[in-house]
């Protein structure tokens, strides 16, 4: 039997594995520009860029704020019901953008200087955003306030350092109305700041005895008055940074949120800074979104909007209540025209009640998980009036301007909203005619 060959195989074999221990060589040593198949390739790492995402400080923490579905309501009215969230701001509210607007315009203008005190007649929103963000600027802060607000609106601003004045809530023309109380208080803080800059002592004479101004029983604030490098009135109704913060900032989020696809705008007013500065803003760059209010009782902003006369049905009967308007909601509803709310650009108005709001807060409380305050009750209010009106399809945006936690004395409070009638009883959206 012949002998098998084997050399041509063996030689084959031998040259193979000399092949590979080469290639094998050249792959460890990095010496090859052969071409390696994929799965031998080393993938390249790529190196991070070291991204901050911290902000600067608290002030720069506050706006661009979410904007969410509101679940129940839009599958309600077949309408996108968009909230914006400024219960999220750092200070809690919508207010805290006009706080910070305010005393930056102040500074820069040097109507405000730094250890000074900026003053604020408030029913509690602006002036609690007025106390967070005040520090920040090296400033104080000092608040009047209708003593017929919720308790717990002073407490915050006394645990915020701010000193508290509480007052008794007259009309506007009152020369002792807690805004111009607010306002006579910086002016005597500049009056003491430019004698103390006379002199180191005022020869024994009070604050009281230099200005003619009696402080008022509750004021506690006549150290911090006494104590500052000059007073600045914040006048957050008449002052147009409260407007400028909501043309600049808030609607401008609102048409990048929405991609533009946007229909319709609702929201109430007090100072008119928001409703104005987002009205304005929206329909400037895109004159089809439909602009509305929601009034509360007694307001005469309705009448203004919807007849171009500025009177409520009380005033009309002869009948003048405590304050201008009388309504559990907080912080919303005005009897006058402001320098803000003139600025608004708005297509109509609505009506909202107060059984209205407290019906709606409890209805998102259990359905959505939303505990809002007062007002932001009555947008959403608004907000389904808006969807009622235009019909389905539409997409709607209000604003969420605080949480349920300043209202737990008044709005939340079982006993109080029973002893006004207001206890809540609706299992759906029936108070708004919808079942």
């Amino acid at each position: 039997m012949a002998p098998v060959r084997t050399t041509g195989a063996i030689a084959v074999a031998a040259a193979i594995s000399i092949s590979m221990a080469l290639l094998s060589h050249f792959i460890v040593s990095g010496k090859t520009n052969l071409p390696l198949p994929k799965q031998l390739k080393k993938k390249k790492k790529k190196k991070k860029k070291k991204r901050s995402n911290s902000r600067n400080g608290l002030t720069d923490a506050i706006g661009n704020t979410p904007l969410i579905r509101i679940n129940s309501l839009s599958e309600a009215t077949g309408c996108e019901i968009l909230g914006k969230c400024e219960f999220l701001n750092p200070g809690g509210s919508v207010k805290d953008r006009v706080a910070v607007k305010i005393i930056e315009e102040a500074l820069e203008s040097g109507d405000l200087v730094e250890g000074g005190v900026v003053t604020e007649g408030s029913a509690g929103s602006t002036a609690i955003s007025l106390a967070t963000v005040a520090p920040a600027y090296g400033c104080k802060c000092h608040v009047v306030i209708p003593d017929d607000v919720a308790i717990e609106k002073s407490q915050i601003l006394e645990a915020l350092g701010a000193s508290v004045e509480r007052v008794r809530p007259v009309s506007i023309t009152h020369r002792d109305h807690y805004v111009n109380i607010a306002r006579r208080r910086a002016v005597e803080a500049n009056e003491v700041a430019s004698n103390n800059q006379k002199a180191d002592q005022m020869d024994g004479q009070s604050l009281k005895q230099i200005n003619g101004y009696p402080m008022g029983e509750n004021c506690e604030g006549s150290s911090l008055l006494n104590n500052c490098r000059g007073g600045f009135f914040a006048d957050q109704f008449e002052n147009l940074a409260n407007f400028r913060a909501h043309y600049e900032g808030t609607g401008p989020e609102i048409l990048e949120q929405t991609g533009s696809n946007l229909d319709a705008f609702v929201a109430a007013a007090g100072t008119g800074g928001t409703v104005a500065g987002v009205s304005r803003f929206l329909q400037e760059n895109k004159p089809n979104i439909k602009c509305f209010l929601i009034d509360p009782p007694g307001s005469g902003l309705f009448n203004k909007v919807t007849r171009g006369v500025m009177y409520t049905s009380e005033e009309a009967e002869g009948r003048r209540l405590k304050n201008p308007f009388d309504t559990v909601t907080e912080g919303i509803g005005i009897n006058r025209l402001t320098q803000n709310f003139m600025l608004a650009k708005l297509d109509g108005a609505f009506r909202g009640t107060d059984i209205e709001a407290v019906e709606m807060s409890r209805f998102l409380l259990k359905n959505d998980g939303l505990f809002l305050g007062s007002s932001s009750a009555m947008n959403c209010v608004g907000a389904v009036r808006v969807a009622q009106s235009i019909g389905p399809g539409h997409t709607i945006v209000t604003i969420l301007c605080d949480s349920g936690m300043r209202h737990l004395s008044k709005f939340y409070n079982d006993e109080y909203l029973s002893q006004h009638g207001l206890t809540p009883k609706a299992t759906g959206l029936e108070f708004l005619g919808m079942q």
